[in-house]
């Protein structure tokens, strides 16, 4: 986990370096930033190591960290057993005098952790100073702890209490405190492990939060071979107003790039890899790269001219034409209809060089190529399908609006985000997602020959698979379309340590009437500004109803408007435009 999460620093280092000329050494970056930890107690931890899980993150949005040993402590307690402790741990920080030891004599080891027991070492530090151990009784005493033998810690926790006892305490404290081991017998840190574990946290918290572009380029690099999780963070990059451009036969290199944007945060926006293309292999990129070294492609014939054909073969091609890297030069459904009589005429014949096509050098002119060889347009492919044709090459559509933005409207107070539900504690009972269609399998059940489907939901903060069984798809089947936004109530299932949901019910935009949605809740972020404001208000105005509506900001703060508003697809647009500054 760690050496992982250290590659990417080093990249995001390394991408810092060349791109700005700043050097950032991580063993010297102050541990007290401002900027880091106003980041993390807004709850913006994805990418962020051991911080990023819904539960974690929840507990890091009350806890307000201010310090390095807080993310020491939380990557300790956010663990089955010691996690019960978390609840005090953050009232104790926040009010200094619910502080309190015990013994006396344990302030010396629990000072920073506000009087709880936190690690391995503090349950030692207990035998040693007030069980009268040895530093070599203590080390059975860890072994015992740490192998979970019930008859070794019978044994230990008889002669912990004779101890307690003889140094001067009561056997109703030695219980007491023993009572207090008890998670740590389930799972329990030790002070080094979580202090190695909570500064790379901080570095990449440090990192995200002052290079973000940089940082994030380093993380969708590192995990390009996961769609899931590249998903995920470009819908990070959108949320920090990162631009992230599809891929560019004239731009994109192996992975991830930082390019110049005028139009996205601080200028730049981060440029799509070329590896992270389905059917697009090292061979073909190692060629474009190499022919591109002569200058940019200055249209597609130039691009077939140039390039080995052997290497860019037609799926290749097919797969480049598809996800808008060649666009540029033409429509998706243009340049594909052109795609063979183009190839026939620019490329060299193979086995036969005395033979020379109209091209057939592969040194094509940039002039010529323009010049000679025109392409008829024909109509583009609708939204959808250039949406699907992206999910299938890249894993998502870079095209296709936001997942927030798509289930806008399907979002109250009451529903759960995916990497909540895939990351919590708690058992969860019954849960209302509202996400995206992912993809659908659909079988034949072996009994009765009913039609049942296996769903990926996705929500932008990540993904789970549901089941829908026969009664409940035969009514639905209409709604399991890929891309569609939907509503999904059902019971989570955990199969394999691994949440899904089994469907109860789904309700779509269109069937949201006023008897299921009855209240509006639309989020703020800090950065929205008065004007804004003030055009949120009189497009609201313009739209009365009958639902109640409130503004959420950052922090958790909700203020009911003193008006009833409608509600649909429309309006949240228009919502979503002025809220992200777009012209009206």
């Amino acid at each position: 986990l760690g050496i992982r999460n250290l590659s990417i620093l080093g990249a995001a280092v390394d991408i810092v370096k060349s791109r700005l000329g700043v050097t950032v050494d991580l063993h010297k970056i102050p541990l007290d930033d401002k900027k880091t930890f106003e980041m993390l107690a807004r709850g913006e931890t994805m990418g962020v190591f051991q911080l990023a899980s819904g539960g974690m993150t929840k507990y890091l949005v009350e806890l307000k960290p201010n310090r390095i040993e807080d993310l020491m402590a939380m990557v300790a307690l956010y663990r089955p057993g010691p996690i019960s402790q978390i609840p005090e741990y953050i009232k104790r920080k926040h009010n200094p005098k619910l502080v309190k030891y015990l013994d006396s004599r344990m302030e010396k080891f629990l000072g920073m952790s506000y009087g709880l027991i936190v690690y391995q070492d503090d349950l030692l530090f207990c035998a040693l100073d007030l069980a009268g151990y040895t530093w070599e009784e203590a080390d059975k005493f860890r072994k015992a702890v740490g192998k979970k033998i019930p008859e070794e810690m019978a044994a230990q926790k008889e002669k912990f209490i004779k101890g307690i006892i003889t140094n001067g305490q009561s056997e109703e404290f030695a219980q007491k405190l023993w009572k207090l081991f008890e998670p740590f017998q389930s799972y329990g840190f030790n002070k080094a492990h979580a202090a190695s574990y909570g500064m790379i946290a901080y570095q990449t918290a440090y990192m995200k939060a002052n290079f973000s572009v940089e940082y994030m380029a380093a993380l969708l690099t590192a995990e390009s071979g996961d769609k899931e999780k590249v998903s995920a963070a470009i819908n990070e990059c959108r949320r920090m107003k990162i631009k992230v451009l599809p891929p560019d036969i004239n731009e994109s290199d192996v992975g991830f790039t930082i390019v110049e944007d005028e139009d996205s945060r601080d200028g730049k926006a981060i440029r799509f890899g070329l590896s992270a293309i389905k059917n697009v292999g090292e061979a073909a990129i190692s060629s474009i790269l190499s022919s591109r070294e002569s200058g940019k492609f200055e249209s597609f014939a130039d691009f077939l001219g140039r390039t080995d054909s052997r290497k860019i073969n037609k799926k290749v091609l097919e797969s480049l034409i598809k996800v808008g890297a060649m666009s540029k030069f033409g429509g998706r459904a243009t340049l594909l209809s052109a795609m063979d009589s183009i190839r026939e005429k620019v490329v060299k014949p193979k086995g036969d060089d005395l033979q020379q096509g109209l091209f057939a050098t592969g040194e094509l002119k940039k002039t010529e190529a323009a010049a000679v060889i025109t392409i008829a347009n024909i109509d583009e492919f609708p939204d959808e399908e250039l949406e699907s044709l992206e999910r299938q090459l890249l894993g998502f559509s870079l095209s296709a609006k936001p997942i927030s933005e798509i289930i806008g409207s399907l979002v109250f107070e009451s529903t759960h985000k995916i990497n909540e539900i895939m990351t919590s504690e708690m058992h969860l009972g019954v849960v209302k997602v509202a996400a995206v269609v992912a993809g659908v399998r659909v079988i034949t059940t072996k009994k009765t020959g009913a039609e049942m489907a296996f769903a990926k939901l996705d929500d932008g903060t990540g993904t789970i698979e549901v089941v829908i069984f026969p009664k409940i798809f035969k009514e639905t089947r209409d709604f399991w379309n890929e891309g569609r936004p939907l509503l999904v109530t059902g019971k989570i299932d955990v199969r394999d340590e691994t949440p899904g949901i089994i469907v109860d019910a789904i309700d779509t935009i269109n069937s949201l009437g006023d008897e299921k949605q009855k209240e509006v809740f639309i989020n703020v972020s800090r950065e929205t500004d008065i004007n804004s404001l003030q055009r949120l208000k009189t497009l609201l105005t313009e739209n009365l109803g009958s639902l109640d509506a409130f503004l959420v900001f950052e922090g958790g703060k909700k203020v009911k408007l003193p008006f009833k508003i409608n509600w649909d697809e429309s309006l949240a647009q228009k919502i979503s435009d002025i809220l992200e500054n777009k012209s009206s």
